[in-house]
């Protein structure tokens, strides 16, 4: 799998929406990569639906790349949610990455939706099959478990051919095992990077087994980061909102998976994934919301470049 270059986006927390339009700006202003945006039907805290918000930020952007970090596709009908991705990829010029997930934390939110907890990993699955299929073909046909048709099409057509890049959330071996085997990238989250180059492996073997090469792959992680002015009072800040955010208690897990401290510690933390191979670091700044475009600029202006050239 070839090396890609260190790429970086940003992860943006909720905000009144003139104050969330005008940070997406901020953040193409700032040259980063991308803009991202987590994905659930109901969570312990307010969330707004992925894809419209994206849809917001295709309006607001030109350059910038828009991310689903990740789509909980088994909650959406699988031809509804290629409808949808058709359409945003038309409307931003062909900027979608479509990271889609299994979830799975929150089982309130399936029974809301109407789907077996225990379906969503097949759903996914075979949902990632039909979205390329509706994006590519015309007309268009499936026979699977959960989705079948024949002679249908989807216009308009994605303007990235044969569609967006699909990446793949998770780090159970079931995710890893789908990324190698459907995605074009991956995205993990809250591991350490010795787990991060062995679930690299597991991805390249599964891709092998199933005699796919992994040429343009992109190895991403979703990066929860404060920048402080030492580590103590930025590690306080990231146990704090994480802890509120998830409703569990982050405290134990700040020096295993945080990027915390000055940006010369940060810059530090993101090299050793680079070694263990990720090249692209969504970037969500832990942080007060109106403290988070304080934060982003700090990343950008200190962070960033130092990562770039080795720490």
């Amino acid at each position: 799998m070839p090396s890609p270059a260190k790429k970086f986006g940003a992860f943006l927390s909720l905000h009144p929406p003139e104050e969330q339009f005008a940070l997406a700006r901020r953040c193409e202003e700032l040259g980063l990569d991308s803009l991202w945006t987590g994905d659930h039907v109901s969570f312990h805290g307010p969330i707004y639906e992925s894809l419209t918000l994206l849809a917001a930020y295709a309006g607001i952007t030109t350059r910038i790349k828009l991310g689903s970090g990740v789509y909980l596709l088994a909650l959406r009908h699988p031809t509804i949610a290629a409808k949808i991705t058709s359409t945003l990829d038309a409307l931003c010029g062909g900027r979608l990455i479509f990271g889609v997930g299994v979830g799975g934390e929150n089982p309130k939110e399936f029974e809301a939706c109407g789907i077996p907890h225990r379906e969503r990993g097949a759903r996914v699955t075979e949902g990632i099959d039909v979205v390329r299929t509706l994006w590519r073909d015309t007309p268009a046909s499936f026979t699977g478990r959960f989705t079948q048709f024949e002679g249908v099409s989807i216009d308009p057509k994605p303007v990235q051919k044969p569609g967006p890049p699909i990446w793949v959330g998770g780090r159970s071996d079931a995710a890893l095992q789908r990324a190698g085997r459907q995605g074009d990238g991956w995205v993990s989250y809250v591991v350490q990077p010795e787990r991060y180059a062995e679930s690299l492996a597991k991805i390249r073997e599964a891709a092998e087994q199933a005699g796919r090469r992994l040429d343009g792959f992109v190895a991403g992680h979703l990066t929860f980061i404060t920048v402080g002015r030492d580590y103590e009072s930025a590690e306080r800040t990231w146990v704090r909102i994480l802890s509120g955010r998830y409703a569990q208690d982050f405290g134990p897990l700040a020096r295993k998976y945080g990027v915390v401290g000055t940006p010369e510690q940060c810059a530090e933390q993101i090299d050793r994934f680079t070694r263990a191979g990720c090249g692209y670091f969504v970037i969500n700044a832990i942080c007060d919301p109106e403290d988070e475009r304080t934060q982003l600029e700090a990343i950008a202006s200190e962070v960033i470049p130092r990562a770039q050239n080795g720490a």
